[in-house]
């Protein structure tokens, strides 16, 4: 490789124990691809697997912890022990290849649409979410709260069984951890009205079970850094979820963008981006993943100078699954970096998700 790019290639430790090879990591995406009993297709297994030869670790889609907290058609399960088989597929396929199995954990909340969970929507509190026809979700009640939080713990748990190497808590994107955060959609006035409790919580079971992995497993934590609502998420309540994060011994946080460069829209009189803003507050606490529109070396070597210890690629390793390949051996001008949309097979890609971004005009460079 040219030494250029070197520093991409440096191996980290996290705080767990677990070692990455590099610091590029694939980031969790979405694929629809999944059986309709919950268990990951043989589709998936192969578009998984075509990915992970080069990165230093592969974050999967989200797996929900509870059946009311599914939040796509397609959506492979780690709500039920029956699920584990599927799991440790998805695992195998993952590590065999030299990368790092993290399964992302959710429970969408008010973002789910009402016929996967047969109406019962759910949240922190009876807000819609703003988009058009947005469902009017039901308030969770103490003790189901605890039910979801004890879950979290049971599916990290199934994850250790399963053979992944961590979980990633996903805490982004508008789904129920972010519900509980967001000052939108918590309205609540008993102990879960404090937004950062549920979070908080829900970090706290999934260590616990964790700690009894008997070996190196990482817990990450995944977040969105703004809300576009108002009330809404702001950068300043962001500073504040970091400084309660980077106290619980976390193996890194994982920052939710689709443009690393993006900069704050309110919270905070600063310049700079998101990202640095957010990696000078977690200091040298936790590790901090970035990620948002990185498709060539040049993009990763520059979003490493921020400071940032890893950098997430998600729609760059579908545009090109020998990205990290190509930059290891010096050919990384022949990294693709739109989508040939003549070659679905050739790139791995389950017949859901290629659907997607072809329909999706703007999601993907070369559509």
């Amino acid at each position: 490789m040219k030494s250029t790019y070197s520093p991409l290639f440096d191996q980290i430790a996290l705080r767990s124990g677990l070692e990455l090879k590099n610091r590029i990591v694939m980031a969790p995406m979405t694929n629809f691809s999944s059986n309709d009993d919950g268990t990951v297709t043989q589709d998936e297994l192969a578009y998984y697997a075509r990915r992970s030869k080069g990165v230093s670790a592969v974050i999967t889609a989200c797996t929900y912890v509870t059946p009311n907290g599914k939040g796509f058609p397609g959506e492979f399960a780690g709500d039920r022990d029956e699920m584990i088989p599927s799991l440790a597929s998805l695992a195998k396929a993952i590590r065999d290849e030299g990368a790092k199995a993290i399964l992302q954990i959710f429970h969408s909340g008010r973002m789910v649409p009402p016929n996967l969970v047969n109406g019962d929507v759910v949240s922190a509190s009876s807000v819609p979410a703003e988009a058009e026809g947005s469902p009017v979700p039901r308030e969770l009640s103490a003790g189901e709260i605890e039910e979801i939080i004890a879950a979290f713990g049971e599916t990290t748990r199934r994850a250790i069984e399963a053979g992944y190497d961590g979980v990633e808590i996903h805490g982004a994107n508008g789904y129920l951890i972010q519900q509980f955060f967001s000052p939108h959609s918590n309205r609540r006035t008993d102990q879960w009205g404090d937004r950062l409790a549920f979070p908080l919580a829900v970090v706290d079971e999934v260590k616990k079970a964790a700690a009894r992995a008997g070996r190196p497993f990482a817990v990450g934590y995944r977040f969105s850094p703004e809300e576009p609502e108002t009330p809404g998420i702001t950068m300043a309540d962001t500073l504040d979820l970091i400084d309660a994060l980077k106290e619980k011994e976390l193996d890194y946080l994982h920052v939710s963008l689709n443009e690393f460069w993006a900069k704050p829209r309110r919270g905070v009189n600063d310049l700079r981006s998101r990202l640095e803003i957010i990696k000078e507050r977690a200091g040298d606490k936790v590790p901090v993943i970035g990620v948002g529109s990185i498709y060539t070396a040049d993009d990763a070597m520059k979003a490493l100078g921020t400071g940032v210890d890893m950098v997430a690629v998600g729609r760059g390793l579908i545009i090109e699954p020998d990205w990290v390949q190509k930059v290891e051996s010096g050919r990384e001008e022949t990294i693709a970096v739109k989508i040939d949309k003549e070659a679905q097979e050739k790139l791995v890609v389950p017949d859901p998700l290629w659907q997607a971004i072809i329909n999706t005009p703007g999601w993907f460079p070369g559509v």
